[in-house]
């Protein structure tokens, strides 16, 4: 399986700007450049794309976990803080920090954090990620 996006950059560094488009049309020509990266500025950027990919990745992995396990989610809700640092001479995405919340019948928290961990270290895309990669789970009631 190969999925595709795309991105084009006109111009320089800080004064350019680009856009991003997928294959699914999801992402059409989506407006990108340094201010949505470093500043306020509007657009997205790759570390919020990384972290949406995070999120949604992790998601499946413990939906996908907890029915090997015999559990089924009503909901898990699962938000990335992608950091991007700067290291020596350029910039290093050097975290991601998933904080989820999960509303599971009959699971209890120990249960379910074994779990989650799994799918922390289990999801595609945290095996991409080079990233120190931490976690908070709460099972709601």
């Amino acid at each position: 399986m190969i999925k595709k996006a795309w991105a084009i950059w006109r111009g320089g560094i800080k004064d350019g700007g680009g856009t991003i488009s997928t294959e699914t049309g999801v992402l059409n020509e989506a407006p990108y450049g340094f201010k949505a990266r470093f500043e306020d500025g509007p657009g997205t950027n790759p570390e919020e794309l990384i972290g949406a990919a995070h999120a949604g990745c992790f998601s499946m992995a413990l939906s996908l976990m907890l029915g090997e396990a015999g559990l089924t989610a009503e909901k898990i809700e699962t938000h990335a803080d992608v950091t991007l640092e700067k290291v020596g001479e350029g910039f290093e995405i050097t975290k991601s920090h998933l904080r989820v919340t999960a509303k599971i019948p009959n699971a209890d928290q120990a249960k379910f954090e074994e779990i989650a961990n799994k799918a922390k270290t289990g999801c595609p895309v945290s095996k991409l990620l080079k990233a120190q990669i931490t976690m908070e789970a709460t099972l709601e009631a």
